[in-house]
């Protein structure tokens, strides 16, 4: 049993099983805050608490679910794919939306970590916070953030709009759905697109596009921002 535990499968076969149990609930639930994610983190801490396996031991396994981020992002193409006359139709807009989203979650960052004055590597960390995880971490680590904070800010990030997106919409009655979908993409990544395609092809498939562009946009202008705004 020592043996196993201290194998790649362990920590792949824990963040599996936990995530199913996590979408069981959720869906016996119905309720938008028991979240797969949020179950699955529970679980999954609990069970190294009580095992008392530390992280190093469980990420043996949990950083070859992590490899396939990047192709998982990737494969987001195919429903985008199925809009793309949409996106012909409405091009700017779109990216317009998008640039001025990623812009605004950058600056919004930098000035509410001064407002409570974070220390600056503390603010770096979170500047990428709202891309795709296998986007933030590298992100991080260039502009000289700790990448374990990002991953961590980038994971409340995701389940807070995965979980608040759709009210916060409805409450300024944001109806369109190219609007919906650029929202959560370019705010809340991937767990943000999982809501979008829940709602419909439409949503997924601008929020699949607002992942791409959101991560190039905030790659090249992080750094750019971070300069400008805290010297």
């Amino acid at each position: 049993m020592v043996d196993y535990l201290d194998t790649p499968l362990f920590g792949i076969f824990l963040s599996l099983i936990a995530f199913q149990i996590g979408m069981y609930i959720n869906k016996r639930t119905k309720m938008a805050i028991l979240s797969p994610l949020v179950i699955a983190l529970i679980i999954i801490i609990g069970s190294l608490n009580l095992l008392k396996i530390d992280y190093e031991t469980f990420n043996k396994g949990g950083s070859i679910i992590s490899f396939f981020l990047g192709p998982a992002t990737v494969i987001l193409a195919v429903p985008l794919y199925k809009q793309i006359n949409r996106l012909k139709e409405s091009a700017l807009p779109i990216l317009i939306g998008i640039v001025v989203g990623s812009v605004f979650s950058i600056v919004s960052v930098i000035i509410l970590g001064k407002m409570f004055d974070l220390s600056e590597v503390v603010i770096k960390s979170l500047v990428p916070k709202a891309t795709t995880t296998a986007i933030s971490q590298e992100l991080s680590a260039q502009i000289g953030g700790i990448p374990a904070i990002t991953i961590a800010g980038t994971l409340v990030n995701g389940i807070s709009g995965n979980l608040m997106g759709v009210y916060i919409m409805k409450i300024f009655r944001i109806r369109d759905k190219e609007a919906v979908g650029v929202a959560l993409g370019t705010t809340s990544h991937a767990v943000g697109t999982a809501k979008a395609m829940e709602l419909g092809e439409i949503e997924g498939g601008m929020s699949s596009l607002s992942i791409s562009i959101a991560g190039l946009v905030t790659v090249f202008l992080a750094p750019i921002l971070i300069r400008l705004l805290m010297g």
